[in-house]
């Protein structure tokens, strides 16, 4: 993705990920207003830092308190859909405790088996992103941990 470091709008979010016999499993959310498959995610609130707002999205999207894993994944750069930069940063986690229950942005999650998710992704840039991540082995390292 093209940089942009004085994107206009900065959101966070996360690549939830669990352990799973057939291979590692990852939480993708759905948003009705948007009839999109996605990962977690969400803006900064004023003075907030792109960690802090990943934890909260992820949490009050998916019911998920979750571990954070270091480093952050490198940012996604594209214009939203009202033309303005945006930044989102993500992180690889782990849930730790919580369960979903629908909320006013999403309305059903998935766990999906990680050589599934590029298939349930809606927008390219998020499966190339995925895809990225699967190419550095960041996922299997986080579950080693």
């Amino acid at each position: 993705m093209a940089k942009n470091p004085e994107a206009e709008v900065k959101a966070a979010g996360g690549i939830v990920v669990r352990s799973a016999k057939k291979g590692p499993k990852v939480l993708l959310v759905h948003r009705p207003n948007y009839n999109d498959w996605s990962f977690p995610k969400g803006k900064l609130d004023p003075g907030e830092k792109f960690k802090q707002a990943a934890h909260r999205e992820v949490l009050e999207e998916t019911g998920y308190d979750c571990k954070l894993h270091k480093p952050s994944l490198p940012s996604m750069f594209y214009p939203d859909q009202k033309g303005r930069s945006k930044e989102v940063r993500y992180w690889l986690m782990t849930a730790m405790s919580g369960e979903f229950a629908p909320n006013g942005e999403v309305d059903l999650i998935a766990w999906v088996r990680w050589d599934k998710v590029v298939d349930r992704l809606t927008y390219a840039k998020d499966r190339q992103f995925f895809l990225d991540v699967i190419k550095s082995g960041r996922i299997d390292a986080t579950l080693s941990e």
